[in-house]
């Protein structure tokens, strides 16, 4: 299996059929809890966003282990690994009869949630620095259209019974496993390995790691703001939903899709040409304005047509992620990518520990108090773009930017 050729294709299956699974549980938690706990929908949404906080702190610390592991024995086993234990999660999840074990749950979706450092660590092993971006963008393209199916999906399966979507999700991640068992090959030669090291494989290891290299832990940081950014979004949108214009787990399901359609025009076709025509750092800015703008139009829309229009300016603030993270992977060498991504991944979730609770309870406390403002987390989520924009032009300065014929086209996810 690992004499065969590396293919691009391979991952972008394996990511896509990972991200339905995840999109397919989404819509049915705001009913979910309401019905476990006998919590509204501004109480549910701070539990919501507390079993997202436990899942990002195991992967905050799980992420450069399994990014070291992978390292040292090989992308395809921790992949493997990570998807079979995924699997007896969401079987778990579905029998879950209480609150509490839905966070036991939580805890074993973290450890094995951070597989996605592997395939972000397997996209730069099969790609030379100059078409990284342009690769990453492919994973990108693979949330978005999973984020298409999977939403809709458990929308129309958690209108039928709320547990459907787990026992779909198991199934769908088991299938992955097969998949990657029987068809996804190695990507990362013996030769090109290195040895596993506790001392670089922990959070606070692998982000000094970042500090060696001023460029790489500017844009890194940069990467840090505007996921916290984008948590006003995924962990609000629903709850916002629900309590402005009353959505269902069908009308959430369908307003995920419309997303994801959104996301999967972005990355299919603008991104490239964009970056082609502006280059990298006009692309970087021009993608987080929108960013801002769109967050910020956000928390005034007072009907679903206006949060429909302002979804079509948010989703033009992916034109600056891959360019952020073509950049930072070109600055380690192949035997350090999945520390690399380890480290972003650790990044990542720990935006997913703060980024969750902030605005979970920012929503919390505008549908409580007298100055009612439910989009308050989208204005919060705009202040932490415009944070990621100034860290931005104070690193992206110091980069020369190649000639745009140069650039390669990138996509990224939202």
């Amino acid at each position: 299996m690992s004499k065969r050729t590396p293919a691009i294709g391979f991952i972008f299956i394996t990511v896509l059929i990972d991200i339905i699974g995840l999109g397919l549980v989404i819509p049915i938690f705001p009913d979910l809890l309401s019905e476990l706990g006998g919590l509204t929908y501004g109480e549910a949404s701070r539990t919501g966003t507390r079993l997202v906080t436990v899942y990002a702190v195991m992967q905050f610390i799980c992420a450069p282990i399994l990014g070291g592991l992978s390292d040292k024995y090989g992308r395809r086993t921790v992949i493997l690994i990570s998807l079979f234990g995924l699997a007896v999660d969401y079987l778990f999840l579905a029998l879950a009869p209480t609150i509490a074990l839905l966070f036991v749950g939580r805890i074993i979706a973290g450890i094995c949630g951070a597989s996605f450092t592997t395939a972000s660590a397997y996209i730069a092993d099969v790609t030379p620095p100059e078409k990284r971006a342009k690769n990453f963008g492919l994973l990108g393209a693979a949330f978005a259209l999973g984020f298409i199916i999977g939403p809709a999906l458990g929308g129309l399966l958690g209108a039928y019974d709320l547990r459907v979507p787990f026992f779909v999700s198991a199934g769908l991640t088991l299938v992955n496993f097969l998949y990657g068992l029987f068809v996804l090959p190695e990507s990362l030669p013996k030769e090109n390995r290195r040895e596993f090291s506790w001392k670089r494989a922990n959070p606070a290891g692998s982000l000094k790691q970042l500090q060696k290299n001023p460029i790489v832990m500017g844009l890194a940081l940069a990467f840090f703001f505007i996921y916290i950014a984008g948590h006003s979004v995924q962990s609000t949108w629903s709850y916002f939903g629900a309590e402005m214009f009353d959505w269902g787990t069908k009308e959430i399901g369908l307003s995920l899709t419309a997303v994801g359609i959104m996301v999967a025009i972005v990355q299919g076709g603008l991104i490239g040409n964009v970056t082609k025509k502006l280059g990298n750092k006009k692309t970087i800015y021009l993608g987080l304005f929108f960013n801002f703008t769109g967050l910020l139009l956000f928390s005034i829309a007072s009907s679903e047509l206006m949060l429909y229009f302002f979804l079509a300016v948010y989703v033009l603030g992916g034109l600056a992620g891959p360019t952020l993270q073509g950049l930072i992977s070109s600055q380690v060498p192949n035997n350090e990518q999945g520390e690399l991504q380890g480290a972003l991944t650790s990044l990542m979730s720990l935006s997913s520990i703060f980024g969750p609770l902030m605005m979970g309870e920012t929503f919390y406390f505008f549908t409580k108090t007298e100055h009612y403002f439910p989009g308050a987390a989208f204005a919060l989520g705009a202040v932490f773009s415009l944070v990621c924009f100034i860290l931005c032009y104070r690193t992206l300065r110091k980069i020369k930017e190649p000639k745009t014929e140069d650039i390669p086209s990138p996509a990224s996810v939202v």
